[in-house]
């Protein structure tokens, strides 16, 4: 404990350095820039000045290395946003153009033409792919839709842009689509204008470069000529498709002199590498079948 004359004695010199600050301030902001309180300041900051400017040398790495760490630190934090927003940004962006290809893919359906024999009195079931072998990659597909939701074995499979097989295999909630250009597959097509008919059947090793067979040597055959499903049924060929679906365009005639037909080239307008999204027809073959056994 303190001695009360202690206390006393400590507020009385608290109080004398209170009223001397008051004071010293008073008078320092009363005088001129050459008062004494001034001059007194400006000859302290003389003598220290070199004095700082000494500690300030000595102490400049230091301070650089304090700031570089925190620097790096920051930096550090920075880039682990940065890569977290990239990688953010790039989910979006795979999304987005996920979702604009599937909806393009989509319109390119709806706008396929339809011609009067075209998925006649029945309806279209849109179905996406689900599964594609690598080892057959270019021989048929899995989509996602079956006998559940009205698909049929001979279904004819439509992509964007043209014709892509027909299902051949068929469950509860899939079908597998055997692709126009698995090299079992053949169809009968008619070329437009000319209206000249002939098979389609796949190149080999080529999904692009489909030949066109069967195609008389005088008829008139030009490139960019569209063909078509013909419609046309036989005992040989198991064609179900109705008729006018769009099938390729023609890319090259070859005349053979030795043999009667021309060698007609043609590429599918279906792009069936990168196709997601199909349109079954259904009842069709069933359609055609009834057909064929009257």
């Amino acid at each position: 404990m303190y001695d009360k004359k202690v206390v006393r004695r400590r507020r009385a010199v608290l109080g004398v350095l209170v009223a001397l600050s008051i004071g010293l301030l008073t008078v320092y902001f009363g005088e001129n820039g050459g008062g004494i309180l001034h001059s007194f300041q400006n000859g302290t900051s003389a003598v220290f000045s070199p004095l700082e400017k000494g500690v300030s040398i000595v102490f400049k790495p230091v301070s650089n290395l304090t700031h570089w760490t925190g620097d790096v630190f920051h930096a550090k934090k920075e880039n682990k946003q940065l890569k977290k927003q990239v990688q953010q940004l790039q989910a979006e962006l795979a999304q987005n153009q996920t979702a604009q290809r599937d909806a393009a893919e989509l319109r390119s359906l709806v706008g396929l033409p339809r011609s009067s024999n075209f998925a006649s009195g029945d309806k279209l079931i849109t179905a996406r792919v689900i599964s594609r072998s690598p080892t057959v990659w270019y021989s048929n597909v899995v989509i996602n839709a079956g006998s559940g939701s009205g698909v049929h074995i001979d279904d004819p499979v439509i992509a964007a842009g043209g014709l892509a097989g027909k299902v051949t295999s068929v469950s509860g909630g899939e079908a597998i689509v055997t692709l126009i250009t698995d090299e079992s597959s053949a169809v009968s097509a008619e070329v437009m204008p000319d209206g000249s008919n002939g098979i389609v059947r796949p190149e080999v090793g080529n999904p692009n470069d489909m030949l066109l067979d069967y195609i008389d040597k005088g008829a008139k055959i030009r490139k960019g000529d569209s063909v078509v499903t013909s419609g046309f049924t036989s005992s040989k060929l198991d064609s179900l498709f109705p008729r006018g679906i769009p099938i390729g365009k023609v890319t090259k005639v070859s005349p053979s002199e030795l043999e009667q037909y021309q060698r007609v080239h043609i590429e599918p307008y279906a792009d069936l590498r990168r196709m997601n999204y199909v349109q079954v027809l259904t009842g069709n073959a069933e359609q055609q079948r009834a057909q064929v056994v009257k």
